[in-house]
């Protein structure tokens, strides 16, 4: 993801970081840490202040606060983690995006991945399926994941 401060703001991703995320989730290892990264240091107070408002209701938060340096792309095959094992979705997407990096950037594909996470609401996925371009049949299986 691409943050674009003229699009949303800083605290308005944090707030989408936080109702999306559970801070709890010990990480099995560094690699897969929970983490806020921050630019300068309005950011910085931002994220700390918002992590304050976290442990008020979560007693342990592992989610670090820490400045944003060089990032590094996970290898491909942590790229959509939950939608690599279905067979029937990767099947319409690789017809979508011959090109794994394309796979790999999409949108659609990362909110798929999000659908089969079980991170979704039906009424989101109401509104968003049209746009992943996926046959009916996968779009069947996409509601199975926000009705169970």
């Amino acid at each position: 993801m691409d943050f674009d401060p003229t699009v949303v703001t800083y605290a308005e991703l944090l707030d989408i970081f936080w109702e999306n995320h559970n801070p709890q989730t010990e990480p099995t290892c560094r690699q897969y840490m929970s983490a806020v990264f921050y630019h300068d240091e309005a950011q910085r107070q931002l994220a700390e202040e918002t992590k304050l408002e976290q442990e008020a209701i979560h007693p342990t938060i592992y989610t670090e606060i820490a400045p944003a340096q060089t990032f590094y792309r996970a290898e491909d095959y942590h790229q959509k983690w939950y939608l690599r094992n279905k067979s029937l979705l990767i099947r319409d997407f690789n017809a979508i995006y011959p090109d794994p990096a394309d796979f790999t950037d999409s949108t659609a594909a990362a909110r798929v991945n999000g659908v089969v996470g079980r991170f979704y609401t039906a009424d989101r996925l109401d509104a968003d399926i049209a746009g992943f371009g996926l046959s009916e049949e996968s779009n069947e299986l996409l509601r199975s994941y926000v009705q169970n």
